[in-house]
């Protein structure tokens, strides 16, 4: 698989909710950190998206923000 995205990461399919629209998806990455993505449920079904299978986290997006506590 060839994409213009640059960020990608790594991962295995660590749990599915499965919606009438939406499913969210979480997949642990290989360093141990988690990502969330709801995709629809559609997808998710022609994608084969289940517990344990291999998949790349693809971000695409114009804007990333940044939080911080205002007590640091």
């Amino acid at each position: 698989m060839r994409i213009s995205a640059r960020n990608q990461l790594s991962g295995v399919v660590d749990s599915v909710h499965e919606g009438d629209v939406m499913t969210e998806v979480t997949v642990r990455l290989t360093g141990g950190e988690s990502v969330v993505s709801a995709i629809t449920t559609e997808s998710a079904k022609r994608l084969g998206i289940a517990k344990g299978k291999a998949v790349t986290v693809i971000v695409k997006s114009t804007e990333v923000m940044l939080g911080v506590d205002d007590g640091r």
